[in-house]
């Protein structure tokens, strides 16, 4: 019973205190605004004294507005803010404040206030557990409750300095690249109201960085005193900002708000840019490959437009004609890794003489930029399966398994891999690397295997249908 106690006890504490998490959501992956974000962030990191290529950037798309820091050396940005987020200057300011929080070392004062954090709301929930043993379950239901309230409210008591040293630290990053501060102050003022919401009503960003009126305050005087206030983004920031958030909002949002915010006497590239999207979208082939067609007309060069061109005829069953965009969006950007697994991709699905071979060499290439990529693992599989070489197909749906964590059908296609691969051979060296990984007797497997024997099993009749890869439905996995 102790023991139990001790968990829930833990689990609660901990869920009061830890930042929203990227796991429970998605993580887009666009090449343009990976392109965009991680221009603006590295002059940043590089004057914070970090070095930029041991930094992940990850879009998380969530349309609440939140930006953290996490895993280490990792900044995670919602969607939500950056289409909330009205000038480059502002989704900049908080990208210089959370670079402090790494640059600083607030990841490691932050576990050790998490930690200092939970001892009233351990001490809530004993009392509660103690309560509802006297008989008093409503007693108990409330303190039980109202630890994770303890748990955050002495969590933010000691950050509150840490955040206070992120924002004048992000004032000194800007400042010393010669780029105006005023963003992270009208960032901070334009939400203002948040701090008189309930704190179940509030974005997350302002429960994690409460915006008490001193600390505006003082974050623009730091700013002023900078004498860099006035001073306006590039032309190119302004417009990758401009076609970052159309994107977004053409991809993400209703059409309804795609309609507001760009309707259609807006001519302007990125309000033909949200409507193209979002027409696409909504299976208006038509309209969609007439704004695309337009933007192309202007900027023939621009890699992005002639990768939507390609996604748009793609997935709209126009495979073969979708080829020839992608391969050019590559051609002016060589070497993009998601620009190839697109490439690949339709090439794979043409199928036409040689188109397998290309598709192989794109996505070995964007392999090596991004060796956990799964996607670009499961197209090589069919890539591999389709010239008739199984064994590197069955290594490579392993790693893409791998790489999101079903670690039983990785072992599994490892399994089978390991069996019909050269020995000695680097694929099966690393075919046998996912066996030893991935082994079920292995302790830290195990509940991955219960959790897989447990599940509901479909009993599917399998006698009539073509398996590439084997009939395992009546084998166990391993």
């Amino acid at each position: 019973m102790a023991h139990k106690v001790i968990k829930i006890v833990t689990a609660v504490a901990a869920s009061a205190i830890m930042a929203l998490s990227a796991s429970a959501q998605s993580i887009i992956r666009d090449a343009e605004i990976e392109e965009t974000i991680r221009e603006w962030t590295d002059p940043i990191l590089e004057v914070s004294g970090l070095v930029p290529a041991d930094v992940g950037i990850y879009i998380i798309n969530d349309p609440s507005l939140n930006a953290f820091v996490g895993n280490g050396q990792r900044i995670h940005i919602h969607t939500g803010l950056m289409i909330a987020a009205e000038t480059p200057g502002q989704i900049k300011g908080v990208i210089a404040h959370e670079t402090c929080h790494i640059a600083c070392g607030h990841t490691v004062s932050r576990a050790r206030a998490a930690s200092v954090a939970m001892r009233p709301a351990l001490l809530s929930i004993g009392l509660g557990i103690l309560a509802i043993a006297a008989g008093e379950g409503g007693a108990g239901a409330a303190l039980i409750g109202s630890s994770q309230q303890f748990a955050a409210a002495n969590f933010f008591t000691h950050t509150r300095p840490e955040e206070a040293s992120a924002d004048a630290h992000a004032v000194k990053y800007l400042a010393a690249l010669g780029q105006s501060p005023a963003g992270i102050v009208e960032f901070f003022e334009n939400f203002r109201y948040q701090e008189v919401m309930s704190e179940a009503r509030r974005y997350p960003y302002f429960r994690a960085h409460p915006l008490a009126s001193d600390r505006i305050r003082t974050t623009r005087s730091l700013a002023e005193a900078t004498g860099l206030m006035d001073v306006q983004p590039t032309e190119r920031e302004q417009k990758q900002y401009e076609m970052l958030r159309a994107k977004l909002v053409g991809f993400l949002d209703s059409p309804l708000k795609v309609r507001r915010d760009y309707p259609a006497t807006d001519t302007s590239q990125p309000a033909r840019y949200a409507r193209a999207i979002a027409a696409y979208l909504a299976a208006d082939i038509q309209s969609a490959m007439k704004d695309i067609d337009s933007l192309l007309a202007e900027e023939p060069d621009n890699p992005y437009f002639h990768e939507l061109k390609g996604q748009i005829l793609f997935e709209s069953g126009r495979v073969a004609e979708s080829v020839e965009p992608h391969k050019r969006s590559l051609e002016l950007k060589p070497g993009q890794p998601l620009l190839l697994i697109n490439y690949g991709r339709s090439l794979n699905a043409r199928g036409e003489e040689g188109d397998f071979k290309l598709a192989e060499t794109a996505l070995r290439d964007a392999l090596i930029a991004e060796p956990d990529n799964a996607f670009a693992w499961a197209q090589l599989a069919i890539t591999m399966e389709k010239q008739g070489q199984r064994p590197e197909a069955q290594l490579a749906t392993a790693e893409s398994a791998y790489w999101v964590g079903d670690i039983v059908r990785a072992n599994a296609f490892a399994r089978r891999a390991v069996d019909q691969l050269d020995r000695g051979t680097p694929n099966f060296r690393r075919a046998d690397d996912i066996l030893l990984i991935t082994d079920p007797s292995n302790p830290e497997n195990r509940q991955f295997y219960e959790r897989y024997n447990r599940g509901q099993r479909l009993s599917i009749d399998t006698s009539a249908r073509e398996m590439p890869f084997g009939d395992f439905s009546r084998q166990q996995p391993w």
